[in-house]
């Protein structure tokens, strides 16, 4: 289990935003740490737990 995995999941829940099994799947199952650092810095500041896949 990705450490950084967890922490992206536990940013999006403590901002109170809704994770999706799919979301919660998608984000699990990344071994890459350079695309968890990216997704947990989007996280910050996501309006959505889906925002976090996007670009720009």
């Amino acid at each position: 289990m990705q450490q950084g995995a967890l922490d992206v999941l536990l940013v999006l829940e403590q901002r109170g935003l809704d994770v999706s099994d799919d979301v919660r799947t998608r984000i699990m199952e990344c071994g890459d740490p350079e695309v968890l650092r990216h997704w947990l810095a989007r996280a910050v500041t996501a309006s959505t737990a889906e925002a976090v896949f996007q670009d720009g």
